[in-house]
């Protein structure tokens, strides 16, 4: 797909369809259609500085146990999961003494079971994994 806001949907169809075909409970469906869409947004939005033609790569897979999701853009190298780290969102303080951003990072790190960053030639590289034990999957 490409860097424009039109993938989040083609994305959300991806997912739906995938979850479906491999029997994945909604709620772990849910989860992942917001993981992609916040990597999705934030290239757009910060890696590019807007919609472009430039490519996303995504792949997903399923074992007994667990969900994977393969992300790559070729966008300034960045790695959200440190950037997450690093400026936690203040998800406790009230509404208007929040930071803006970091929160779409911090409900990926909540969902995952395991979260990597790479950078990989010209290429930033995410792989998500999500349990889909239904008593394991963070909420």
């Amino acid at each position: 797909m490409t860097a424009r806001y039109a993938a989040v949907d083609e994305a959300a169809a991806l997912i739906a369809e995938f979850c479906a075909r491999h029997a994945i409970d909604r709620a772990i469906e849910l989860k992942l259609t917001l993981v992609l869409e916040e990597l999705i947004t934030n290239t757009i939005e910060h890696g590019y500085g807007g919609e472009s033609d430039a490519p996303i790569r995504v792949a997903l897979s399923a074992s007994d146990a667990a969900l994977s999701l393969f992300y790559e853009d070729a966008a300034p190298a960045f790695d959200p999961l440190a950037h997450d780290a690093e400026r936690a969102a203040s998800v406790d303080a009230p509404l208007d003494e929040r930071p803006v951003g970091g929160l779409g990072l911090h409900l990926i790190r909540q969902t995952a079971t395991h979260a990597r960053y790479a950078r990989e030639g010209d290429c930033n590289r995410v792989w998500v994994t999500l349990s889909t034990a239904a008593d394991s999957s963070p909420s």
